[in-house]
């Protein structure tokens, strides 16, 4: 496995300083606005409630726009990354945006061993973090020993469904296994999912994919209850490029025709039971 993120990381090493510097971030609007969130952050305010006080932490949190928006909404966040490259564009970010943050590199599955056991009242994934990991049940289990007693972990990611799917081909036919599989989906593109000054040199990635009852199953085993679960037919980039139209008003990306056919993004909640 360890191949896998050395892969990974110089692929995300990469992309971190091209999407700090892309229009479709908006780094600098941070250091311009004081009111300004990420479009992720954005679009599941009404779920995240109040966070004033709260202990937060963002797992595989790459630039940090999503942790420094959650800091303006009153949490005292730390940011935990495996690649450097991105904690170095993050800790710029939140000087520029004014906000303390405290940044870790570490590989997520030693967030426990790094941050500490039962300290945060929020655990904190954006969207596309679990693909990156090969066992959704080694993944819960660090969010179990992260959280306190009824701390709650916040997540919005990519829906198995839409993982499943090939963006080149026919959304009838899924191509790649919806349940988790032992060996990685190998896959060697210059492309990000946004737009970048300049492709890729480090191409190849290791992927997988976990299924609902596969991700839900796993916070089960390791004491967390569902306390919300929300499927949205929307994702905030071009998942399906020819295949989807962009809401302007959200941000979001949805299928043109019958958008109701995919379920692409959700929203978990969870809380760590006593």
């Amino acid at each position: 496995m360890t191949d896998s993120f050395a892969l990974n990381k110089a692929n995300w090493d990469e992309r971190a300083v091209l999407h700090a510097a892309s229009p479709d971030y908006d780094a600098t609007r941070f250091a311009a606005d004081p009111a300004h969130l990420s479009s992720v952050v954005r679009f599941d305010r009404p779920r995240l409630g109040d966070l004033t006080g709260l202990r937060g932490v963002h797992l595989q949190c790459h630039i940090g726009t999503d942790t420094v928006s959650l800091s303006r909404l009153g949490a005292a966040m730390t940011g935990l990354d495996f690649s450097g490259t991105a904690l170095a564009e993050a800790r710029r970010l939140a000087e520029a945006a004014g906000a303390s943050i405290d940044f870790h590199e570490a590989n997520v599955y030693d967030a426990v061993e790094v941050l500490g056991a039962g300290r945060f009242d929020l655990v904190y994934t954006g969207i596309g973090a679990l693909c990156w990991l090969p066992s959704a049940a080694r993944w819960a289990a660090v969010v179990a020993g992260l959280l306190r007693p009824g701390g709650r972990l916040f997540i919005r990611e990519g829906h198995p469904m839409l993982w499943s799917l090939d963006d080149r081909t026919d959304l009838a036919v899924p191509r790649y296994s919806y349940f988790e599989h032992a060996e990685p989906l190998v896959f060697d593109s210059p492309e990000t999912y946004i737009a970048v000054e300049r492709p890729l040199e480090n191409t190849v990635t290791h992927e997988w994919n976990h299924s609902l009852g596969e991700i839900i199953t796993a916070l089960l085993d390791h004491g967390l209850s569902l306390t919300g679960f929300t499927e949205h037919d929307s994702v905030p980039w071009n998942a399906l490029p020819g295949q989807m139209v962009l809401d302007e008003a959200t941000g979001e990306w949805r299928l043109k025709d019958t958008p109701s056919r995919l379920a692409a993004t959700y929203t978990l909640q969870a809380v760590k039971t006593g």
